[in-house]
């Protein structure tokens, strides 16, 4: 019984170390930090409940990502957006107008956007997570990229 035990452990301890750090970063990208920690720790909880049943999936690390963002999803009504504004009469570390134009990105360019031009992850990788074609993930990425240049009157 022990081996059993070790083995999924082992197994479990071995996913979290591949896929635990882009489940996260994806689900703060979509619902923000805050609320994309939360779910993130949800969705990996619910990982280890049912572990025999989520390492048998074809992609798990996707199917934890919607776990997770209808977990996010359920703390609140209002909308999410990826960055925190800064405190008033604290000088901002980014363009005060990004996180407006951030919030006016679909889900999806959203997340496309930060992950493959903010975090530098492959379109493959966000299309896995995603569970989407690499060419959509292209799509969505390019063109939240370039609404937030238009936003923000960026010329390049």
């Amino acid at each position: 019984m022990k081996q059993v035990t070790r083995s999924r452990n082992e197994a479990f301890t071995e996913f979290i170390a591949e896929s635990g750090a882009r489940i996260q970063q994806g689900l703060m990208a979509l619902l923000g930090p805050d609320v994309g920690s939360d779910a993130a720790a949800e969705a990996l909880g619910y990982a280890w409940e049912h572990w025999e049943r989520v390492r048998s999936m074809e992609n798990p690390a996707g199917y934890l990502f919607v776990v997770g963002r209808n977990h996010g999803r359920s703390l609140s009504r209002r909308p999410m957006f990826p960055m925190p504004r800064p405190p008033d009469g604290a000088e901002p570390w980014v363009e005060p107008a990004l996180h407006d134009a951030i919030g006016s990105l679909s889900e999806r360019q959203r997340v496309a956007t930060l992950l493959v031009h903010g975090g530098g992850w492959s379109y493959a990788e966000v299309a896995d997570l995603l569970d989407l074609d690499r060419g959509t993930v292209k799509k969505h990425a390019d063109r939240g990229l370039g609404k937030l240049r238009s936003a923000m009157e960026v010329i390049v």
